[in-house]
Formats: structure tokens, sequence, C-alpha cells
């Protein structure tokens, strides 16, 4: 391709000699299972977002589903979320045996709209989950106070939002607890998956050890039904040495989407919410015309991708919820209009032309 959707070998190369060293560690210590590296990353991750405690599990949809567990979330509940985000958001509530519950969102950025979130709220509600779409925050002010005059948890979906923050402080540090995940494409992505818990309260922290052990504290004693969820040992040794290089990838990023904002004239452009710092895991577009757009940039050898073509509420595994089209009309708009560019570390000076020239021609 001309210019690839996400090239990740590009900062794989730049750590490659560390990569190499840390998977050979893990690799001749013999100890493979929850080792010394998930420890290390776990305090290493918890101090970069800024809580006390973190919880290596094998996917970012194991760390929600957990902490809807640990959080005591089941059968009769209800749990507030985006229709406009990856399944694993709401498949997490449903798994628990309660109810997703989907609130609108607020179109210039793409997450949860607190007044919408508002009036779903009823005497079954439990907790809000709120998800930072595309790596920009959401309003965590507005649904936090929602959340404590409701008695409300507050739970964070960080799947692409790793150093992203609100007026200075880190997303995942704003609720309950927040789940991250390390697919590959994430900000901080492993070399296969991997996911996090990330919270401040200590009960929750070893409810969740608990689970991912099946439902063990100590080996062979079962207090509770649980699974294996367990954050790989070479994948943690990866994730220590890219953790060092998140902040200045994040930048990359972040200078991508700013030369994108300068150049590109005939879309509407990502709008950060006030006091976010947005990290771009995608740089997202909005335009009618984007379907025979997307054909024209593949032509052209341009990679783009649509996140999500389908909202949540129309999706054939909830057509139990009774939700139909036009039920939430921005999700619905976004879904018809967005496209996402190439944004990526290592990406080069004459692609991001390129984008832009082809953006604004076609």
């Amino acid at each position: 391709m001309k210019v690839p959707f996400c090239d990740l070998t590009r900062q794989n190369k730049e750590v490659a000699d560390e990569l190499k060293k840390a998977i050979m560690d893990v690799i001749s210590s013999g100890n493979y299972i929850l080792g010394k590296e998930v420890g290390l990353f776990e305090k290493e991750m918890a101090k970069y977002i800024g809580t006390r405690y973190a919880v290596g599990v094998a996917s970012g949809t194991d760390a929600l589903y957990l902490i809807l567990r640990a959080l005591k979330i089941g059968a009769g509940d209800e749990v507030i979320t985006t229709p406009f985000t990856f399944i694993a958001t709401a498949d997490s509530i449903a798994r628990c045996g309660a109810k997703p519950v989907f609130a609108d969102i607020d179109l210039p950025t793409f997450n949860l709209d607190p007044d919408s979130v508002s009036k779903k709220i009823t005497t079954k509600t439990k907790a809000i989950l709120a998800v930072h779409l595309f790596g920009q925050p959401a309003n965590l002010s507005a649904l936090g106070e929602l959340a404590q005059e409701n008695g409300l948890y507050l739970v964070e979906d960080c799947a692409q939002a790793h150093g992203a923050s609100l007026n200075g402080k880190m997303a995942g540090s704003f609720g309950i607890a927040a789940a991250f995940s390390f697919f590959p494409t994430k900000p901080l992505g492993g070399i296969g998956d991997g996911g996090i818990v990330l919270t401040n309260d200590q009960a929750l922290a070893q409810d969740i050890q608990s689970l991912r052990a099946h439902g063990a504290k100590r080996k062979y004693f079962h207090e509770q039904i649980g699974l294996n969820s367990r954050l790989d040992e070479i994948q943690a040794a990866i994730l220590r040495v890219k953790l060092k290089r998140l902040d200045e990838w994040n930048e990359e990023r972040r200078h991508i989407a700013s030369l994108y904002n300068q150049k590109i004239k005939k879309a509407t452009l990502p709008r950060p919410l006030e006091g976010t710092k947005h990290i771009y895991h995608c740089y997202t577009i909005r335009t009618s015309e984007r379907d025979a757009l997307k054909r024209a940039l593949e032509r052209e050898g341009i990679g783009c991708s649509i996140y999500y073509p389908t909202p949540l509420h129309l999706q054939p595994c909830f057509k139990n919820l009774s939700y139909k089209a036009g039920d939430f009309p921005k999700s619905e708009e976004a879904a018809n209009e967005v496209l996402s560019l190439p944004i990526f570390p290592g990406m080069k000076q004459e692609e991001i032309g390129i984008v832009c020239e082809a953006v604004n021609s076609l």
C-alpha cells in the first residue's frame, strides 16, 4: 500500500533489541505464569496511571468482565453504556447476567452524553460504564457527578486511552476501576492479547486476583467460580519495554493529528473535549460521503477503516433488548459517517501529506 492504515513493525524496530532481550530473559527464567515480569509491570502500570493497584489479565474484554463480577453486578442489574463502541464493552455486561442499557453519545467527541445517561438511570442501575473512544477521555467530571449523586459505580473502559488525561489526571484513575487492553494495535500494545485492571480499591483488586485464577486465593481452594485469565509473562515483559516509550509515541500520534487538523479541509474533524489530552488511538473524521471516500482512498492505496459501522443497539446479539433504528440518532449518525485515517508511531511526513491531499481531492 502507498500508506498503510497501521504499521506495527515501525515502532517495534525502535525497540527490537530490548524486546528480544526481554523475551529471552523470560524464556531463560523458566517461570512463565504470573512471574516477576507480570508483577513488575502491574506496579509500573499502576504508577503510570496513578492508582494503587493493578491486576494483569488475559485481555481487555476479561478486564471489563472481571471488574463487573467483582462489583457483584449480575442478574436484575442494569449498567448504562454507549452503543457506539466495540462490542466487548456491552457483552461484558451481558456475560455477567446484567442488562446493558444504552445512552446516546455527544457527536463531536463520540463519547457518552451525560444528559442522555441521566435519563436512563433507574432503581436497577448499578453502574455507568464510560468508554474513552478513539483515545479521547469521556466527560468524566459530569459522569462522575451522576454516579455519585445516584450511588452508582463509575467504571472506565480505557481500551483505547493509554496515556490520555482530563485536566491533568490520567484516564483510568477516575472511577472505581478501569480496564485496559493490550491488543497489538492499541497505543500500548503487546505482541498478542493482554489486559489489566486498575483500581484504588484493595478488596476489589484482591477479588479480581482470585477471579482470574478460577476463583482461588490459594491453589486448589476455590471460593467462587472464576476463569483462567492471566496476563502472559512474555507479554508483560514486552509491555514493560514499550511502556517506557508510550508518552513519546502518543506525542507522535498527537503531532500527526495536528497536521491532519491543519490540512484536511473537507470533512468534520475530531473535536477534543476542553481540558482533555486526546492521544488519537484513531483519527476519525465524519463525512456524509464516507463510503465513497473509503473506496476512493483504497483505490489510491491508502488504508482506512470504519469504527464502527453498526451501533450495538442494532446488533443481532442484542435484539432481546428491543431497541430499534432511531433510538440513538447521534450514535447512528456517527456509524453512518465515521472513517478512521492512518495514524501510528513512525508514520512518515510524506505519508501524512498523501493522506491529506487524497481526502481533500477525493
